[in-house]
């Protein structure tokens, strides 16, 4: 049923991608103006840790007893998980009812299916009390249909690193410059860790239009000392538990948590960031796939998808060198998937290209083995892969303990997830 909605709605603009907010605004006007009526907004954007970032602010809110409104995209299994009311995810009913609103207070007029799907979040969390409400930046920053938030609480910026360069442009600096675009007069942004360049691109627009800074390793810092993060910023040091997702560079999303939390004066409990949960990210699979890999084999799953998501990944790859790491690619057809492979290829053992038969605008498989210079194997299915993977090492005496990661595609770890539980 949701599923026929946008897909009415689609004819309506067929552009699935049109960075402006006029649309949006027209109908928001239309609908009452309810992204005035939000409690305290983090807005949040960038191209990797976005996700991460909005999971550490929910585990801390939460953790302190706030109402939390989450909004993010994409879904990997259910359309219902973009949007979360004061921590529960919306009911089908619930939905349906306000995306039907919503279109016939539209009408006829030009509208994106994002934008609609944001409407419908705005309208959501306007009914519902909350304390704290956590908007994820879709694509970009200056024309998301996000940005309608005028005043933010705080505003949040990630990694940046080249992703929908069709969109935002070439370069790094470049899309730096749109996700600049979220920072408002007055409202504090905090910035993680970011390449020189692209850190001087973010301050500069931060003073341009009157926004205070707070930027990892002059505002505040985070780092890891062992069994705990110490964490530090202007209001004092703080020892907090080490995050619950996996990854290096998760050190720096939850400190972009806990920095936006204490210079927004909003209500948290650092305890929250070992109780975050983030499906996709480095996810250890336990269900029916898991069972196909030898006994003492593990097997994992990250969305990772773009070029500054192979780089952590690989670093994170590094710590795994006490076994052989087998990877599974599949990537949408957008995607750089030889920058996305070249620094992984030289710590694993194999890599198999992969598309499963309902993957979202799946890259051939071939253009897999292409991007990786001819390195990866033809895997087919994500199962048949595994099998193949299975009866390459068997025959080959290798069944000593081994990682096996499934990445490559946000599209593909949703249909991984459904294999899985399956």
């Amino acid at each position: 049923m949701i599923e026929a909605i946008t897909d009415r709605l689609t004819r309506l603009h067929p552009t699935l991608i049109d960075l402006s907010l006029d649309r949006l605004r027209v109908l928001l006007t239309k609908l009452g103006n309810p992204e005035q009526r939000l409690p305290p907004i983090v807005h949040v954007a960038g191209t990797n840790g976005k996700g991460s970032t909005c999971a550490f602010l929910r585990a801390m809110a939460e953790a302190a007893g706030c109402r939390t409104h989450v909004y993010t995209s994409p879904h990997l299994v259910r359309f219902n998980e973009r949007i979360r009311i004061a921590g529960a995810l919306v009911e089908d009913d619930r939905l349906i009812a306000t995306l039907e609103h919503i279109e016939r207070v539209n009408g006829a007029a030009p509208i994106t299916v994002f934008e609609v799907i944001t409407a419908a979040a705005l309208v959501l969390f306007a009914e519902v009390p909350a304390d704290l409400c956590i908007l994820e930046v879709g694509l970009g920053g200056r024309g998301d249909a996000t940005n309608v938030i005028a005043h933010p609480a705080v505003a949040a910026i990630t990694s940046i690193s080249l992703d929908h360069s069709d969109f935002l442009g070439p370069t790094e600096v470049i899309i730096a410059g749109e996700k600049a675009g979220i920072m408002k007069p007055a409202v504090p942004v905090v910035i993680g860790a970011q390449p020189p360049d692209v850190r001087q691109v973010l301050v500069d627009h931060a003073d341009s239009v009157g926004a205070p800074v707070r930027l990892r390793g002059r505002d505040w810092d985070v780092v890891d000392a062992g069994s705990h993060l110490r964490f530090h910023d202007a209001a004092g040091a703080l020892d907090v538990p080490p995050p619950s997702l996996l990854g290096a560079y998760q050190i720096d999303n939850a400190g972009i948590a806990l920095a936006s939390l204490r210079v927004g004066g909003l209500r948290h409990d650092p305890a929250g960031i070992a109780a975050a949960v983030w499906p996709a990210r480095m996810q250890r699979l336990t269900g029916r796939l898991a069972a196909a890999i030898p006994l003492g084999w593990s097997l994992w799953l990250d969305g990772g998808h773009n070029p500054g998501a192979g780089i952590v990944l690989a670093d994170h790859l590094a710590s795994w060198a006490d076994q052989p790491v087998h990877l599974l690619v599949g990537m949408k057809q957008s995607k750089d998937a030889a920058e996305f492979l070249r620094p992984l290829l030289a710590r694993v053992a194999s890599v198999w290209a992969v598309q499963e038969p309902a993957q979202h605008l799946a890259l051939p498989i071939e253009a897999i083995v292409a991007a990786s210079g001819g390195i990866a194997r033809t895997g087919g299915t994500v199962t048949a892969a595994l099998n193949k993977l299975t009866a390459a090492e068997v025959a080959a005496g290798r069944t000593a303990p081994a990682r096996v990661l499934i990445c490559g595609s946000l599209y593909l770890a949703g249909e991984v997830l459904k294999l899985d539980a399956g």
